[in-house]
């Protein structure tokens, strides 16, 4: 790459838990553990390669007294090329990660703004976890930049492991919302341009059991460690005291078994404290010391982090285990390199229970800190033992295994000197940060090159010429035009008297599953003046008055992996569809009329089209129609294009809507109307911020919608 528009810029999404570069508080909270250092890791090491000129990690900004001042502000440097920029989307207080889904189409909406007042696109967009992937498809599908995703920790992988150990699957849904996380990643893996796993069993055993599984698509990057900050204590000298730690013990010099991690189900401290518990040697020869996040007030705590703690206390006061257990409150990220240290000084292990590992980064800062280690069998950890023959892997549902191996480990001074040896060998060959990024550079380079047009220079302007008349506007109204802007001809009359005194300020636009013609054809019948924009054929295809020149630019963009006449074959036998008459289809849309009592689940004809090897966005409305669409195309999409393209905020444009072929664009950051005759598939929105649900019908519900935002005050009132 020649010249630093040429140089890789990345924007990385991590949307979840609590992100700051100084001291980040990993173990604060559930949603606060080893991803988030390895994303801020990753930035900045990004941002230090020289064939990268910038790297952008978003997440959420939060403005919570509870969590601290550090997360309400907007840019935090993080080293050279390296930013984190923190975007409002949602409620401004802080939310567990289970709770964001209903949200992320605002973040789509705050990301496209933010892109746009940059003037830049990044040549990748990098989603961290299920709930970035979601939004890391919608903006790769929207702004044509090739997607890259990393699952960190898999939906299916989790729910299989919880519902072993006895929990419900209603009662996991309702904690975990399973269905929606797990139908993130599918859609997250059927999108991505790559995948980046930590280890080969990640590809073949976790991600092999989705759908969407493509092997070619995957790259095996393994995460690094930091080695300026993990290191081994100094040679033969004693360990100095550690007060919050030997405070809890009656015998401080023994080895202790050290294990840190988040307070969550799956670390399953509690089956660590009773492995510990069961063996009276094990208890004689060692301390245990768990740093299982920060806690204050246990009858405050959120759960499952509250659970968690009760279970870990009640166990140890069950098995009498005061004075052989230290479980501090609270300790600082800039402790845990000094823990490790001394956990090595005084001849311990590091012990890592989970009930399932992605990958186990803190099995590389026990290694780089000359500590062996005893390790679950699953995931992450059968790579990093593989590689670097540092300790034992156990099953960790298994106590007698795991208090076995862990006496094992214990027990033979000179095979604990060669696991340490071989440990800290590993590290310096496989875990670098400088090797991590050098690949990671090395495998997006691969995928740019794929696709030359990422290549270009990008520019925020240049896609598309829309007329003097929209980019003159300072507010849009777009609508859907049967059962919606049609149906009351006074109520009609009425909202076309207040775009007319509100013009030139609120442009008009109509966003249709309706071709072209056919949407000319009704709205001269209603007496409907030509829009300034129409979005035809569910956003397939945008025109642009008052001459309805198409869109060139966007059909370009959503003809990407569109195959028409693949896809009618595909779906040709399938019971309970029959098209739909010539002139109701279009270039880029197939449309059927739908029989629901004999047509499979939609998600089974996504799965009939997957076999194939097509990619389309099915649209299921009233119980009566399916459209077939190229995967970036939709109403949704298309009008997010627009915004981008005039430069009008989200909160400058009202759509109104009745039917589920409306739901895309119904969501986000646009001020929503949900006419009273809407169809029941939209029911479920009520509740949704910046949706709001009209008493009136058709045109009059826009008119009530109007009035409701006080959209366009500067406008003439009718």
């Amino acid at each position: 790459m020649n010249g630093n528009d040429e140089k890789l810029y990345v924007l990385m999404l991590s949307v979840h838990g609590l992100i700051r570069g100084v001291s980040p508080e990993l173990g604060r909270d559930a949603d606060t553990g080893g991803q988030v250092g390895y994303v801020l890791d990753l930035a900045r090491a990004l941002g230090r390669h020289p064939g990268v000129s910038r790297v952008d990690l978003v997440t959420r900004l939060v403005e919570d007294p509870a969590v601290g001042p550090d997360y309400a502000v907007p840019r935090e440097p993080l080293g050279p090329g390296a930013t984190l920029v923190r975007l409002p989307f949602g409620p401004r207080r802080y939310l567990r990660k289970e709770l964001l889904w209903p949200h992320i189409d605002s973040l789509v909406d705050a990301c496209v703004e933010y892109l746009r007042a940059e003037g830049r696109l990044p040549h990748v967009v990098h989603s961290h976890y299920a709930d970035a992937g979601r939004a890391g498809v919608l903006l790769s599908q929207l702004l044509g930049i090739p997607h890259v995703h990393t699952g960190h920790s898999l939906g299916r992988t989790k729910r299989s492991r919880l519902l072993t150990s006895g929990r419900s699957d209603a009662a996991l849904e309702r904690q975990f919302n399973f269905q929606t996380r797990i139908a993130a990643e599918e859609e997250a893996l059927e999108n991505a341009r790559l995948v980046v796993a930590s280890t080969r069993q990640e590809v073949a055993e976790q991600w092999g059991a989705y759908e969407n599984y493509n092997p070619r698509r995957f790259a095996v990057i393994p995460p690094a460690v930091d080695t300026s900050r993990f290191a081994p204590p100094p040679v033969r000298r004693k360990p100095d005291p550690c007060p919050w730690i030997d405070r809890f013990l009656a015998d401080p010099d023994k080895p202790p078994i050290l294990a840190i991690c988040r307070p969550a189900p799956k670390k399953n401290v509690d089956g660590l404290v009773e492995a510990f518990a069961s063996d009276p040697r094990l208890r004689e020869r060692a301390n245990l010391v768990i740093l299982a996040g920060n806690r204050d007030d246990l009858t405050k705590a959120e759960e499952p982090a509250r659970h968690v703690y009760e279970e870990l206390l009640l166990a140890l006061d069950r098995h009498d285990l005061w004075g052989h257990v230290a479980i501090p409150k609270r300790h600082d990220p800039e402790d845990v390199p000094e823990v490790y240290r001394l956990a090595a000084a005084r001849h311990g292990i590091f012990v890592n229970p989970a009930l399932t590992e992605p990958f186990g980064l803190t099995l590389l800062e026990a290694a780089a800190s000359g500590l062996p280690v005893v390790a679950t069998n699953d995931g992450g950890p059968r790579d990093i033992l593989a590689n670097g023959r540092n300790g034992i892997l156990v099953d960790p549902r298994d106590t007698g295994a795991l208090a076995a191996a862990l006496l094992e480990a214990l027990e033979n001074p000179a095979r604990r000197r060669d696991w340490v040896r071989n440990g800290l060998k590993a590290v310096r060959r496989t875990y670098t940060w400088e090797g991590h990024v050098e690949r990671y550079v090395r495998e997006v380079t691969k995928l740019l090159r794929r696709d030359r047009k990422a290549w270009r220079k990008r520019k925020v302007a240049g896609r598309g010429a829309p007329p003097a008349r929209l980019t003159e506007a300072s507010h849009l109204l777009a609508s859907d035009i049967d059962d919606t802007l049609i149906g009351d001809r006074e109520g009609l009359r009425e909202l076309l008297r207040w775009l007319k005194g509100g013009a030139p300020a609120v442009a008009f636009g109509v966003a249709t599953g309706r071709s072209l013609p056919m949407a000319l054809e009704v709205l001269r019948e209603w007496d409907v003046p030509t829009p300034d924009v129409v979005v035809a054929a569910v956003g397939s295809e945008i025109y642009h008055g008052p001459d309805l020149v198409p869109d060139i630019a966007w059909e370009r963009h959503v003809q990407h992996g569109w195959r028409r006449r693949a896809l009618e074959t595909a779906l040709a036998q399938v019971p309970g569809l029959t098209l739909q008459e010539d002139r109701k289809q279009g270039v880029r849309k197939l449309s059927y009329y739908v029989d629901p009592r004999a047509m499979p689940p939609v998600e089974a004809l996504r799965r009939r089209l997957r076999r194939h090897g097509l990619m389309a966005r099915l649209v299921y409305s009233q119980e009566r129609y399916l459209d077939v669409l190229p995967i970036r195309a939709s109403k949704g999409l298309a009008l997010r294009y627009l915004a981008f393209s005039l430069g009008l905020p989200p909160e400058k444009i009202l759509v109104a809507g009745d039917s589920g072929n409306d739901l895309e664009m119904l969501l986000g950051d646009t001020l929503a109307v949900v006419v009273a005759n809407h169809k029941p598939e939209l029911a479920h929105l009520k509740g949704s911020n910046r949706v709001y649900f009209a008493r009136a019908a058709y045109a009059c519900g826009i008119l009530e919608g109007i009035a409701h935002y006080s959209f366009a005050p500067e406008t003439v009132p009718c």
